[in-house]
């Protein structure tokens, strides 16, 4: 009992600073990005892109980033999480630093789409570093850990972002951020831990993900990330765009409000995980953030009145990654801890197949009707889809047939 209640503790700062620095990591990373989005009205002008072409700069990093999701799910069970998570972190940074020095369209596409790669590693194994460290009943809640990071880079960007690159240029805080990263990288390196949960045993990544795939809640799931992360996209990415192209709002104001986006969407994913760990009802908190966003998508055109436009941007982020951790633990308890890597991967690869579609759809549809309406207003319509397939998984997670269609254990 002694030897246990002294392991104990020399776990728990292992655990905390491996959190903690997970989450840095995460945090500035997003630079690559969520700089792009804010910083776009300066990039378009300078590079001479058009809407579309700006579109298929986030395009090119999530179509890069979703062939990569299994093979870096897989790549985290088999070798290690801390390891190719510190890959995916410094490769990313340093892609961030060399976006500053493009000066021609083709050459910021070839930039985004190698960093997808990395961002790939990022993902899949922060994720398996945040959950392994925490029992199952609170799996949920530590995967909405993988939320604060992100959200506190983006409240630094916003913030900081625009104040350098209208003092310097966008170019120079690009360069800013990417140098901070690096650092932290390396201090990450150093200190963090692998969680005391086993690697899966050693078999190819097509006999896991065959594995992973043959549980029907998986690919209800997968219909649910795809909402949420073309929501999370359109936001992150299109947003800033709106409120200074059309609502005619400064871009220090705008990323003002971006940066109280950002610090609500960090409140939101841990929040999301520990209700759906208490009411033990991960679809019933999915639901209700896909239907309050269906009305926030369509208030964020409509709307003219700053101050009620920023109501409706912070009520709306709330909820924007509410569903984060209940629906990436729901996998978890089917398939188990040890290939949480390869579920968390098929997963988002549906995930960044809907960020990748409603990103050029909203580009697309602007410069068509030179407006943001039709996009928004689609967006829209997909959470009501994303609302009745949460009643499609809270059927097949508690129905009367539960056991043998969801949880069953594949030959």
């Amino acid at each position: 009992m002694h030897a246990k209640a002294g392991s104990d503790t020399l776990e728990m700062p292992r655990r905390t600073a491996t959190i903690v620095l997970v989450i840095l990591c995460q945090g500035f990373q997003i630079f690559s990005v969520s700089g792009v989005g804010l910083l776009l009205p300066m990039i378009r002008t300078d590079l001479g892109l058009s809407f579309t072409q700006g579109g298929m700069l986030s395009v090119a990093t999530m179509l890069s980033y979703v062939i990569m999701q299994v093979p870096g799910g897989y790549l985290a069970d088999r070798f290690g999480r801390k390891c190719l998570f510190a890959i995916g972190v410094l490769g990313t940074t340093v892609l961030t630093f060399t976006f500053s020095l493009t000066q021609v369209y083709w050459q910021a596409l070839a930039n985004q789409a190698v960093t997808g790669i990395f961002r790939a590693f990022i993902f899949t194994s922060a994720l398996a570093l945040l959950s392994g460290w925490f029992p199952p009943e609170r799996r949920a809640t530590a995967i909405g850990l993988g939320v604060i990071g992100p959200s506190l880079g983006n409240i630094t960007l916003d913030v900081g972002g625009p104040f350098l690159a209208v003092s310097f240029g966008w170019r120079v805080a690009f360069l800013s951020f990417a140098t901070v990263a690096i650092i932290i990288t390396v201090v990450m390196l150093r200190f963090a831990k692998e969680p005391p949960v086993p690697l899966a045993q050693p078999q190819s990544a097509l006999t896991e993900l065959f594995k992973v795939s043959r549980y029907p809640a998986m690919w209800v799931c997968g219909v649910l990330q795809f909402v949420r992360m073309a929501v999370l996209q359109v936001v992150t990415f299109w947003l800033p765009t709106l409120l200074v192209d059309e609502k005619g709002i400064a871009l220090q104001l705008a990323g003002m409000l971006m940066a109280i986006q950002s610090g609500l969407v960090g409140v939101s994913g841990p929040l999301g995980g520990y209700l759906s760990d208490r009411l033990r009802k991960p679809a019933l908190v999915t639901g209700f953030s896909f239907a309050i966003l269906s009305i926030t998508m369509v208030l964020l055109v409509r709307l003219h009145n700053i101050g009620l436009l920023i109501i409706v941007i912070a009520f709306s982020a709330i909820f924007v990654q509410l569903s984060f951790g209940p629906l990436f633990n729901v996998p978890a308890k089917i398939v188990g801890a040890r290939l949480a890597g390869t579920s968390t991967g098929f997963l988002n690869t549906f995930a960044i197949l809907g960020g990748i579609i409603f990103t050029y759809v909203l580009g697309a549809l602007k410069d068509v009707s030179n407006s943001f309406g039709p996009g928004f207003y689609t967006v829209s319509a997909a959470c009501v889809i994303g609302l009745v397939f949460t009643f499609v998984l809270h059927r097949m997670l508690y129905g009367a047939k539960a056991s043998a269609t969801t949880f069953r254990t594949p030959s």
